[in-house]
């Protein structure tokens, strides 16, 4: 295929490499600049459903996933206090993989994002550099200039801001200031398998949802790996990730569960804490030859565990869009984030659903946990299609209502 034209791409992560993936599949170059000293990625578990494995097999990506990723036999949601079981979902079920086709997989965000930056490493029509801070970008109609913090200047034909939660490609575009804080405070830890008790080692995804709490535990790398991550409603943060986390205050924020989860957060001695921020949805993610995609276009809570797996999708329809009209930028991308917005709305509100579920209390708790008990596996799986039945090649313009 031959070389139609330059993208540069903003932000090393998931979707910033997902994208130049994607693209260099449709014929372009691109140039992904992050601005940490190198690609590599923090953190722990996330999970991957069927829709996310569809876009994996796109990008030509899904073997090298699949040899990294645990594949469960259930989601399972528990009540966090009274440690009886709410309901389950049996993905690892031939009758979950007749109706999606596609698995669900548990992996290292890690492992994902290596796979990712293997692929691209590949790639002759993919450039990474690292140690690259943006400031800032001009775009004339024709071409953009990407300026660098270390005075540096780079054109391309276009730009795609891939830089997460606190996008500044977000900020030229929308300008509309810093994330929602949620109130919910996550920790999340990894602990190799042989610190955990053979009675905990299921080869599920396991939710303990509790009153204005939730704890999530699943296996990660062969289940070499045991991955937690605990939720709770707090308003004593306001911003910042990735810092260190205080046991002692899960102890008192958890106080009230079964010995079960309580007995798993023991087992932890260092935890890693983050604030839970999203966005209201936005509907135009595009202007002239700059777009947005990932958490930079529509940073979502994790109740859905979709983060991932939206900004696979969005890589994937942008580079298509692309294809089209290679000559009219601009064009490709109003037309990507108009196929995208409502899809990816409905799951930054469907996220925040989710989690008020998960955390009900007193007779709220009680109506959720009837409604998620009084279904059968085939209406598990038809709550999900929405979600699961994705595919990119049959997308079309949403009617506007």
């Amino acid at each position: 295929m031959s070389i139609t034209g330059r993208i540069a791409i903003v932000g090393g992560g998931i979707g910033g490499l997902a994208t130049a993936r994607a693209l260099s599949l449709a014929g372009w170059q691109s140039v992904v600049l992050e601005q940490a000293p190198q690609f590599e990625e923090v953190g722990a578990g996330i999970q991957i459903g069927p829709n996310g494995f569809r876009l994996l097999e796109s990008l030509g990506l899904r073997d090298a996933v699949a040899a990294a990723a645990v594949f469960p036999d259930n989601l399972i949601v528990m009540d966090g206090v009274s440690a009886e079981e709410v309901t389950r979902v049996p993905v690892g079920s031939s009758a979950f993989r007749d109706r999606f086709t596609y698995p669900y997989a548990l992996i290292h965000r890690a492992d994902l994002h290596q796979a990712l930056v293997d692929a691209c490493e590949a790639d002759e029509r993919i450039e990474l550099r690292a140690g690259v801070q943006v400031s800032g970008y001009t775009d004339d109609g024709s071409k953009v200039q990407i300026g660098t913090a270390a005075g540096a200047t780079i054109e391309a034909d276009g730009i795609v801001g891939a830089d997460g939660l606190w996008s500044m490609t977000r900020q030229a575009l929308l300008g509309d200031g810093p994330p929602r804080v949620s109130g919910h405070i996550a920790y999340r830890a990894v602990l190799p398998i042989e610190a955990v008790e053979e009675r905990f080692r299921k080869n599920d995804m396991i939710l303990w949802a509790g009153p204005r709490n939730h704890l999530v535990q699943y296996p990660l790398r062969g289940s070499k790996l045991f991955n937690l991550v605990a939720v709770f409603h707090s308003d004593r943060y306001v911003e910042g990730w990735d810092r260190q986390g205080d046991p002692e205050e899960l102890k008192h924020r958890f106080a009230g569960n079964c010995d079960i989860v309580r007995t798993l957060l023991s087992k932890v001695e260092t935890w890693r804490m983050w604030v839970l921020c999203d966005r209201e949805p936005a509907k135009f993610w595009h202007k002239g030859r700059s777009a947005l995609v990932g958490d930079a276009a529509h940073p979502m809570l994790q109740y859905l565990a979709q983060g991932a797996s939206m900004a696979l999708e969005d890589s994937v329809i942008l580079a298509q869009e692309v294809q089209k009209s290679p000559e009219d930028l601009s064009s490709a991308f109003a037309r990507y984030s108009t196929l995208r917005y409502l899809r990816t709305g409905r799951c930054q509100i469907m996220a925040r659903i989710y989690g008020g579920f998960y955390h009900a209390e007193g007779v709220s708790r009680e109506l959720a946990t009837r409604f998620l008990q009084s279904r059968n596996d085939a209406e598990s799986f038809e709550s999900l299609a929405w979600l699961y039945d994705f595919d990119p090649g049959s997308v079309v313009k949403p009617r506007i209502i």
